[in-house]
């Protein structure tokens, strides 16, 4: 990257500082033989929560997935997927995806940390990867028609925002939960936010604002199940 050719924002850097330092990740996340001996274990897939700077807001990268797909199909997520045979890691795998489904360049994006893993109710571990682009304008989204139906950017902070969320109350073993979803306009659609990908981002929201958000997030609990084991 050419800093010459942009400015880093003040914001994102007192940030990512604060982040890079954080006890309130995942404790794994610089650890190398941990990270060698877990993240090719099956049911593992990363997700990047790729965050830039636009005026006075911080904005997340997210995607619509093609209906071409045999699951989660015209969904709402964070660019990312499976753990492959040849990645070296979570990092490795959230970044390759996110080139092969939007044609964002590896090198454009400081990755900053790790986040604690989620897991889904199909025993999926998600490891959400927080990255920063600086440089938006280097960045020409190139999409994967197979995998994704289109992109869009949505400010980060509204996901602490009771406005524009609903929400529906669930069970599962006996476990009394909430999924929320978020509705957001964008490139002339109405896209919904929701599930896992609304509970990543809540969570990386209160991270990145040091504020909880103004509802009761109330997540499953098997999102958060002990990670150690993967």
């Amino acid at each position: 990257m050419d800093s010459n050719n942009f400015s880093r924002s003040r914001k994102l850097l007192d940030i990512s500082q604060r982040l890079r330092q954080s006890n309130s990740i995942t404790p794994h996340s610089n650890d190398q033989l941990y990270q060698s001996q877990t993240h090719k274990k099956p049911n593992r897939s990363a997700v990047l929560i790729c965050l830039f700077n636009q005026g006075d807001e911080i904005y997340v990268i997210l995607t619509k997935r093609s209906s071409k797909l045999s699951s989660y199909s015209g969904h709402v997520s964070l660019p990312g997927g499976r753990t492959d045979e040849g990645d070296a890691d979570d990092i490795r795998t959230a970044l390759r995806e996110a080139e092969e489904e939007i044609g964002l360049d590896p090198a454009l994006v400081d990755v900053v940390t790790v986040l604690e893993p989620f897991v889904t109710k199909e025993n999926v571990t998600v490891v959400p990867v927080l990255g920063i682009l600086w440089n938006k304008q280097a960045f020409n989204p190139v999409l994967n028609a197979d995998e994704v139906e289109s992109i869009f950017y949505a400010p980060l902070e509204m996901f602490l925002k009771d406005e524009n969320r609903r929400h529906e109350d669930r069970e599962f073993q006996g476990d009394k939960y909430v999924l929320h979803y978020f509705d957001f306009k964008a490139n002339n659609m109405v896209y919904v936010i929701w599930a896992l990908t609304a509970g990543i981002l809540i969570s990386t929201a209160s991270l990145v604002y040091q504020r909880p958000p103004e509802f009761e997030p109330r997540m499953p609990k098997f999102w958060k199940k002990n990670y150690s084991r993967f």
